[in-house]
């Protein structure tokens, strides 16, 4: 069920987040909901900005448990720009 939130912000800000739902085709409603769901631990959080090739991918791979992201990323970066 939806609810009305009414929220007094500065001006600048909300242009700004305006202009930010607009470039990635969400809603003002929509990202704040989303951002109150991170906040509150929900994981719930929409993934409607995913195409659906890239929906159908999801799960396909799994990566081992210690797998270091941050790691391989700078290892494959170092390695482009050598």
């Amino acid at each position: 069920m939806d609810t009305k939130l009414t929220l007094n912000i500065d001006r600048d800000v909300l242009h700004k987040a305006k202009s930010y739902a607009r470039k990635r085709g969400r809603s003002l409603s929509g990202l704040v909901e989303n951002y109150f769901k991170a906040l509150t631990g929900k994981t719930e959080v929409s993934d409607t900005n995913l195409t659906p090739k890239v929906k159908s991918m999801l799960g396909s791979y799994k990566l081992p448990k210690d797998f270091d992201y941050k790691k391989e990323l700078s290892e494959q970066l170092s390695g482009k720009y050598k």
